[in-house]
């Protein structure tokens, strides 16, 4: 009887936890046949006629799942490679760890002092990050509103057409500009061909109109073709340009000799004059020369000098003119082109000594310089400039060695020898007879003078004025001394005037090297 009541027991408490008041017991089996239960089941069974249809998955979610995947196999990897730096490189026996654990130690040892100035509360491995970063920030910061604002950066303004120009026989216009004595009193006329970035306002830089009437002297300035207003051309050469001189010498009424002054790049055009139009040149007179620094006729010496002297870009930009010209036009884009203003230096990638440095920086020269230029790229296009640096480092069609004055006589062989015994073969002089003077500056860094010295090897005749101390610009820009010292040199002493047009006008600049040549040669 314990038995039957204890299991009775048992099977109350068990129907009073479900709650179930319509339990049977037969025997030790439960037979749950209320409604409630039946409830309380089928909340946690499904009916097995129903089906689960599962919705499809986009293509977005295919992606964002992909992504999720890489990104948790990389998190994946870096924790790998994590571990394997951990437990092989900066384990005690590792070599990193050896070798940098003393220098460490030795380091934190001695900046442990500064822990001193830290809060007592202060941990010191949290509270120098947290220093240290606010120091970058503030460095940044301070950098950033301390950095002097300079001048601001000047835009370029493309002044109103103002040139003259005349119509050349190709139908291309030039633009010219001239200064000095009218065309009936100039006793000596000089033509000015600019240089890379210049214009026909460029000339003598900064000569006084009152110097050029003192000395007579009628100076002729041009845009060659595609500078400034000057149509372009659409094959040119350095022949060409010799034949623009003496076009622009006809059409304004130069009918003598005329001199031509060439500055830096400018100097290949008059190069160009001496060995296609030499009878129309009465003199050169040259300032910082530039001579192809390709010429095969230079020593070791002299194109190693030469080179050392430029900047690495300077140098990637003959490099490219002479193989792969094109390619200029993203550094003029970014440069000159670019519709702003900067230093001269940094737009032709130049190294300039201490008196060119000093020259740039004054207001006069860099109110000039930008005007030049704004007249120079007033077309906005790249080709001029292009056809200009490929011609500087490209095969020019002659030699300066084809310029050397040199005895030609008629006839060859045997034959000539033997009229040479009776007297009877006739020698010439060929080759530019007239005077040709150069300028150079011991120390510029533009054209250097090992292209000087290279010159005054191969045309002995060449009449060096070498300037210690003067650089590229600091000698030709805006020197009054200057160029009343280069006009005395080439012309002499002021004469005055000519009042009778009758009277011919000079040619050989006040020297006899022409006439003493020929002398010579009788």
């Amino acid at each position: 009887m314990e038995d039957v009541a204890v299991a009775k027991s048992w099977r109350d408490e068990l129907a009073s936890l479900v709650e179930d008041s319509g339990m049977r017991f037969a025997g030790d089996t439960i037979e749950i046949s209320t409604p409630a239960f039946e409830d309380k089941r089928s909340m946690y069974e499904s009916p097995a006629t129903e089906e689960v249809v599962a919705e499809p998955e986009s293509f977005k979610d295919q992606i964002e799942g992909f992504v999720k995947a890489c990104g948790d196999m990389l998190l994946e990897l870096l924790r790998g490679c994590r571990d394997v730096v951990q437990q092989s490189l900066l384990t005690e026996e590792s070599y990193i760890v050896q070798k940098t654990k003393g220098p460490l130690a030795e380091a934190s040892r001695r900046l442990s002092v500064l822990n001193e100035f830290l809060p007592e509360d202060r941990d010191p491995v949290h509270a120098w990050p947290v220093i240290f970063f606010v120091f970058i920030l503030a460095l940044s910061a301070f950098s950033v509103t301390s950095k002097p604002s300079g001048k601001l950066v000047k835009e370029v303004y493309i002044h109103p057409p103002s040139a003259t120009r005349i119509l050349l026989p190709d139908g291309r216009n030039m633009a010219y500009h001239e200064i000095g004595v009218p065309p009936d009193r100039a006793r000596y006329s000089v033509i000015a061909p600019h240089g890379f970035l210049s214009s026909r306002l460029g000339g003598i830089h900064g000569v006084k109109v009152s110097l050029l009437e003192e000395f007579d002297i009628r100076l002729i300035t041009y845009d060659l073709p595609g500078f400034g207003e000057s149509d372009p051309h659409p094959e040119r050469k350095l022949n060409s340009s010799a034949l623009d001189m003496q076009y622009l010498a006809d059409a304004l009424g130069v009918n003598s000799k005329f001199w031509v002054l060439g500055y830096s790049g400018g100097a290949i055009h008059a190069w160009a004059a001496l060995k296609f139009i030499p009878d129309r040149i009465a003199g050169v007179a040259m300032f910082a020369p530039f001579v192809n620094p390709y010429e095969s006729s230079m020593t070791k010496e002299e194109m190693t000098g030469t080179w050392n002297k430029w900047a690495r870009k300077r140098k990637l930009t003959y490099y490219l003119a002479r193989r792969f010209p094109n390619l200029l036009d993203y550094f003029y884009r970014r440069t000159f082109l670019s519709g702003k203003h900067g230093q001269i230096d940094k737009y032709m990638f130049l190294s300039l000594g201490q008196k060119d440095k000093v020259l740039i920086s004054e207001p006069a020269f860099e109110e000039f310089w930008h005007r030049d230029v704004e007249e120079s790229i007033r077309q906005g296009s790249t080709k001029p400039f292009i056809e200009e640096a490929a011609l500087q480092v490209s095969n020019w069609g002659f030699s300066l060695v084809d310029l050397q004055v040199q005895e030609k006589c008629s006839g060859k062989g045997i034959l000539s020898w033997l009229k040479f015994g009776y007297g009877q073969v006739k020698c010439e002089l060929t080759g530019f007879l007239g005077p040709v003077h150069i300028w150079q500056g011991l120390d510029d860094q533009v054209v250097p003078h090992q292209m000087t010295d290279y010159v005054a090897r191969i045309l002995p005749r060449v009449v060096v004025h070498k300037l210690p101390d003067e650089g590229h610009y600091s000698y030709f820009f805006l020197c009054d001394e200057c160029h009343r010292q280069m006009f005395l040199t080439i012309f002499g002493s002021p004469q005055g005037p000519l009042e009778d047009n009758n009277e011919a006008p000079t040619e050989d600049g006040g020297e006899q090297e022409t006439t003493n040549l020929n002398l010579a040669a009788e």
